[in-house]
């Protein structure tokens, strides 16, 4: 992953996290496989454990200490209400963000379909309508 995916990942990573324990409860070591195992190779433990603790100081989980087989008890971290709605808003700021990414990443194709018809672009109708 090169140095723009990892600084893009780390604005989304709590979103990400959130969404894995809305879909069930899991320790810390669970996240960094699971999101290893979807393609996030370059993911350290220790930065999943640091964002567990914040979310958890941010009162986002519950959390349940769960004796383990190998040394100390694991905390298992679960998706409370105040965590759901930070989800809820993680969902929206994203579906915002994409959906304007995806209108910019168009606009080179717009703009060499309009060159020469006169017409002009959506972002310059849009000015238009604001002034």
């Amino acid at each position: 992953m090169g140095k723009q995916a990892t600084e893009m990942l780390k604005g989304t990573l709590e979103g990400i996290v959130l969404a894995i324990l809305s879909g069930r409860p899991a320790y810390g070591y669970e996240i960094t496989s699971w999101l290893r195992d979807q393609g996030f190779t370059e993911i350290a433990e220790g930065t999943i454990y640091a964002l567990l603790l914040r979310i958890e100081q941010r009162g986002l989980v519950d959390v349940e200490k769960v004796p383990s087989e190998k040394g100390p008890p694991r905390k298992v971290y679960s998706l409370n209400a105040r965590g759901r709605d930070s989800l809820d808003e993680f969902w929206s700021t994203w579906g915002f963000l994409a959906a304007r990414i995806e209108q910019l990443h168009d606009i080179p194709n717009d703009l060499q379909q309009l060159a020469g018809t006169g017409e002009r672009t959506e972002t310059e109708q849009l000015h238009e309508e604001e002034k």
